[in-house]
């Protein structure tokens, strides 16, 4: 499994939905990120490479999701 924002994503999966397990992704959120990284959304997790992957990591690093926006809301 690929680890993104602390969240093990599903390999199986295409990334575009695979990106919607992260707390604060949704699909729209998703595609807009794998626009900006120029990854397709076709393409499944297990077939990433590390450079893609890093790219990824560095938007969503930008973004606030996960534990950051589980405090802020609660």
């Amino acid at each position: 499994m690929a680890r993104i924002a602390g969240v093990d994503i599903p390999r199986d999966k295409r990334i575009v939905i695979s990106l919607t397990y992260i707390y604060g992704i949704g699909k729209q959120t998703a595609i807009k990120i794998l626009a900006e990284a120029g990854v397709s959304e076709e393409t499944r997790v297990r077939d990433l490479t590390e450079d893609e992957l890093n790219k990824i990591r560095d938007i969503i690093d930008k973004l606030k999701v996960e534990g950051d926006l589980r405090r802020e809301i609660s």
